[in-house]
C-alpha cells in the first residue's frame, strides 16, 4: 500500500500531532496552556514547536520580558493545511484498511 497524498511525517508523531490538533481549535495558545494540555515539560514543548517552526507550520510569538514573558503559538495557514492534509490521509488509509477486511459469513452463505 502506497502512503497517500497528504500524509506528512512531520507532523505524524503523537507529540507534533497532539500540539497541532490542540491549535486548530483556537486563534493563539499560551505555551504554559499547551505544556499542561499535553502534559510535556517545558523543554520537550520547546522541542517540538521549534521543529513545528522551522516547517513553517507555527508562528510564534514572545511578550513582555522578566518573570512576565509569556509565549504565544498558533498554526500558520500553512500548518493547518498540512494538518488538514494529514488528517485526511490517516482517514484514507483506515477507511481502505477497513475495505480491505473479509466480510464476515453468514449462515446462508456458507
Amino acid at each position: 500500500m502506497s502512503t497517500p497524498a497528504g500524509f506528512d511525517e512531520l507532523i505524524h508523531p503523537a507529540t507534533r500531532l497532539s500540539v497541532v490538533a490542540l491549535l486548530t481549535a483556537t486563534e493563539w495558545a499560551d505555551f504554559a496552556f499547551i505544556r499542561d494540555s499535553l502534559s510535556l515539560s517545558d523543554s520537550a514543548l520547546s522541542k517540538q514547536l521549534h521543529t513545528l517552526q522551522e516547517a513553517g507550520y507555527l508562528e510564534i510569538q514572545k511578550e513582555g520580558g522578566g518573570r512576565k514573558r509569556r509565549t504565544k503559538v498558533r498554526l500558520t495557514d500553512r500548518g493547518r493545511a498540512a494538518f488538514e492534509g494529514h488528517v485526511a490521509a490517516l482517514r484514507a488509509i483506515v477507511d481502505s484498511a477497513g475495505a480491505a477486511q473479509p466480510q464476515p459469513r453468514t449462515e446462508a452463505g456458507l
